[in-house]
């Protein structure tokens, strides 16, 4: 069993504690996990390929175990959860997998939509419920939830998606207010456009809404999948420790930006 309480090196980093990172074999997710196994947290990395996500946790290295599962199948959530909780504590919890789905609102069909929601919401909530049981035995854990910026304002042709990550920051408050007598914090991390694989392929298909993305940031950049990472770590930490209930922007200031 890993014990009860924090325990941190002279360098801050969290040692002997247990993570899950869920679609953490690839994107902000992977980067999300490599930062915990470097600083010596054991991660879940749930993910629905096998190939993909072992492949993965061969990349992160010893501290990363990969748990290939997808995360649509609600009924079995509770038994991998105990299956998990098995071998001790879980400390920390990243929702980092989602979908998205880019269609004209009026041509997105009512199963496009639910499959979304079924995807960023439901499972959220599933997984988070029975996380938070084994949490509420050991009296803490940090929860951390991956929004995005379309949570702040409109954008075109992803309202599924859009509708989905606006349910997860009240989600986000609506469970940091009624975990925080166990001693459970839930955060949120809202990306901006981050360097990754779905968005180079975005751009790179769509120069014009590259240039409106970038002259809207005041940064005037696209952000690491590290800059996620190290924002989900800060959350997942000591250093957080009167913080919960609250949505981060990474963003460049994106969502602030004229």
């Amino acid at each position: 069993m890993l014990p009860a309480e924090d325990k941190y090196n002279s360098n801050n980093q969290q040692m002997n504690k247990t993570a899950i990172v869920t679609g953490g074999n690839s994107g902000l997710g992977y980067a999300t996990a490599k930062k915990f196994c470097e600083n010596g947290i054991k991660t879940y990395i749930i993910g629905r390929t096998k190939d993909k996500t072992e492949k993965a946790c061969e990349e992160i290295g010893p501290n990363a175990i990969p748990v290939i599962f997808d995360l649509n199948d609600l009924e079995n959530i509770p038994g991998l959860i105990k299956d998990i909780a098995r071998n001790g504590p879980i400390d920390i919890l990243v929702n980092n997998a989602g979908i998205n789905l880019k269609k004209e609102f009026t041509e997105t069909t009512d199963e496009e939509f639910r499959s979304i929601l079924h995807t960023n919401l439901f499972s959220v909530f599933a997984i988070t419920r029975e996380v938070v049981k084994v949490m509420k035995e050991n009296g803490k854990g940090s929860i951390i939830n991956i929004s995005s910026m379309a949570s702040k304002y409109g954008l075109p042709k992803v309202i599924a998606y859009t509708a989905s990550k606006g349910a997860i920051e009240t989600f986000t408050r609506g469970a940091a207010v009624e975990l925080a007598q166990y001693g459970i914090r839930v955060n949120a991390v809202a990306p901006g456009f981050i360097k990754t694989k779905m968005v180079a392929k975005a751009f790179d298909s769509d120069p014009e809404r590259r240039d409106k993305v970038l002259a809207r940031t005041p940064m005037g950049k696209l952000g690491e999948p590290s800059d996620v990472a190290d924002a989900v770590y800060y959350y997942a930490g000591a250093d957080s420790k009167f913080t919960t209930g609250t949505i981060l922007c990474v963003d460049g200031g994106n969502s602030i930006g004229f």
